[in-house]
């Protein structure tokens, strides 16, 4: 026995073991001669697995062999002996690094990762414990009905995965079982069987994919607008491009069916709020300059400092929008709408309501309204979870 290790600790480890290599805890108990219900005590202590069920009742997968360890393998069953070992022996972590050949901080990530809720380190139960981890495939979690039913209420009002997985780890923080990364959701939506999701839930997502596709470059071109005399992104101002001063807005129109009618939209891009601006009966420049100056009009001056938007022939009355809101334009290059990125963003956030196909031009303002609306009251990851209302609020706030 290892100097300084009681002798229970020595008779818990020889319980832990005979688990593990398959025996129940009861059966155990009976071989050492320990009371009854100890045994199972020691192993939830010891941050047990779930027991098979019948004459057996061990672990599921009792550990038969090895396989190699050392730099490039997973820490293999006899690394992990060692480094109980060490730890009975009171041995720092560089030492028991250098007993296996593993750096200190491999070391350290396996005993915070694999040690029992007693503290002990026990180098068989840490080996299940990691085979276990390990193997693939992984089962998934969303089988919950309240989980559930919370994803698709959500995804239904156009949430994204990722964005429901954060929300739910901040609601949730103490409870794992309300909780679920963005991955399983969508494995959910993709592999049928490996979730409880309704079949049609991936039309909810803004690609409408019920598929993963690799990305590709978007061809051909946008826009035929350009002057010669506009403002171009680079002479933007480097407070806009960084987002440390509010005002600076990106636009576009999200076309209807065949071109022939629109919505325009507005972002702010250091709050994320979205403006819609209503377009019933086309989406000519005079068009798109009036929609633009009476919504950005009853804005604060401070929150329009400029205007960032695409070549497009609806801006041909750059002039005027600027004159009228004192907001300079600028245009991105041709065929680079990733310089107005906040905006594609916003814009295929939208296509959940506004689905790409369909008439436009049948939508009221009162809609635009309960979408924009929708829109800017939905927690953003980029805000720790605040929502584009509360911090233009808050920006509003500071000058009233």
């Amino acid at each position: 026995m290892p100097r300084g290790i009681p002798a229970s600790r020595a008779l818990k480890r020889e319980l832990l073991d005979r688990v593990c290599r398959g025996q129940s805890v009861t059966a155990a108990e009976i071989a050492m001669g320990v009371s009854h219900g100890l045994g199972h005590q020691w192993w939830h202590k010891a941050g047990g697995m779930t027991l098979t069920t019948g004459r057996r009742g061990g672990v599921a997968d009792v550990i038969e062999q090895d396989r190699p360890g050392g730099p490039g393998h997973r820490i293999s069953l006899a690394e992990r002996v060692e480094i109980m070992r060490g730890l009975d022996d009171e041995l720092s972590y560089a030492e028991i690094g250098r007993r296996i050949g593993r750096d200190r901080s491999v070391v350290w990530k396996e005993i915070r990762r694999n040690r029992g809720d007693d503290g002990d380190y026990h180098a068989l139960m840490a080996h299940a414990r990691s085979e276990d981890k390990a193997k693939r495939p992984k089962a998934f979690r969303l089988d919950d009905l309240k989980l559930c039913a919370a994803v698709e209420a959500w995804m239904d009002d156009g949430w994204s995965p990722r964005l429901i997985a954060q929300v739910l780890a901040q609601d949730y923080p103490a409870d794992k079982l309300m909780q679920v990364s963005h991955e399983t959701i969508y494995q959910s939506l993709y592999v049928q069987t490996r979730g409880s999701l309704r079949a049609d839930l991936h039309k909810s997502l803004s690609t409408k994919r019920a598929a993963r596709k690799t990305r590709g470059q978007v061809s051909g071109p946008r826009g035929v607008y350009a002057s010669g005399e506009e403002f171009r992104i680079s002479d933007r101002p480097a407070e806009a491009a960084d987002r440390a001063v509010p005002g600076h807005w990106e636009g576009d129109l999200i076309m209807g069916a065949g071109n022939t009618s629109a919505i325009g939209t507005l972002v702010e891009r250091s709050t994320r709020f979205t403006i819609l601006l209503h377009l019933p009966v086309d989406h000519t420049a005079e068009a798109v300059a009036a929609a633009m100056i009476a919504a950005m009009g009853e804005l604060p001056e401070h929150l329009r400092r400029s205007i960032t938007w695409d070549r497009g022939s609806e801006m041909a009355q750059w002039r005027h929008i600027h004159l009228q809101l004192k907001a300079p334009v600028y245009f991105c290059n041709p065929h680079s709408p990733w310089q107005r990125g906040t905006n594609e963003n916003t814009n295929r956030l939208l296509r959940h309501w506004f689905e790409k196909g369909t008439d436009l031009a049948g939508y009221t303002r009162a809609d635009l309204k309960r979408v924009q609306d929708k829109l800017n009251t939905r927690p953003r990851p980029t805000l720790d979870l605040d929502t584009p209302a509360q911090r233009l609020a808050a920006l509003i706030s500071q000058t009233a």
